[in-house]
């Protein structure tokens, strides 16, 4: 099985618009903010020297990074990539779709869309090829994923405990906690799933 912890983004295209979009808006953020790098270092756990590699476009953050930015910043990681929404509708198009995680397999995650600001909620769309894991530290306190497997089975861990989701089946799951999402089945496993994390 592929066990990966904090992937990075896809190389190419998404990559690049990804990098330049996340780039611009922290240095926005932090001016709008008045935040220093050496205090969005401390708030956010980031090197200081990573922050500008990030900055000046030669880093490509993994989504785990992107999550403590957006956390220390006050946002969300939609508003990185540019698919908040503002009300009362905003219509993403399927090229605006970024794809955030891509696995050694094929598999990929894709932040469809999400909220602005500290209290946010995030659609993502996942497939998992057989053999592929993604894992993550977990999130900020009191994050909630609901999650929903269209397609094959999914296997879910938080902390130690062990779940198959199976395809048609849905699950709610407390996710500031490490976890980690895996296809340990002989098919692909594709999920929605949608993330709401408050301020804290």
């Amino acid at each position: 099985m592929t066990n990966k912890v904090n992937i990075t983004t896809d190389a190419g295209a998404d990559a690049a618009m990804i990098n330049e979009a996340v780039a611009a808006r922290i240095k926005r953020y932090r001016a709008e903010k008045k935040i220093s790098l050496d205090e969005l270092s401390r708030r956010a756990g980031v090197s200081k020297g990573m922050l500008v590699d990030i900055e000046a476009c030669r880093a490509n953050p993994s989504i785990a990074l992107l999550c403590r930015l957006a956390s220390a910043l006050g946002v969300s990681v939609a508003d990185f990539v540019n698919v908040a929404t503002a009300p009362p509708v905003k219509v993403i198009a399927e090229g605006e779709i970024p794809t955030l995680w891509q696995g050694e397999q094929g598999g990929k995650a894709r932040l469809l869309a999400g909220t602005s600001g500290p209290d946010m909620v995030e659609l993502w769309q996942w497939s998992l090829n057989p053999g592929e894991m993604f894992t993550s530290p977990g999130h900020g306190e009191g994050t909630t994923e609901l999650l929903f497997v269209t397609e094959g089975a999914l296997t879910l861990t938080v902390n130690d405990g062990v779940y198959l989701i199976r395809e048609g089946n849905s699950a709610v799951a407390r996710t500031d906690a490490p976890h980690s999402y895996a296809n340990v089945g002989d098919k692909i496993a594709r999920f929605t799933m949608t993330v709401s994390e408050k301020a804290r």
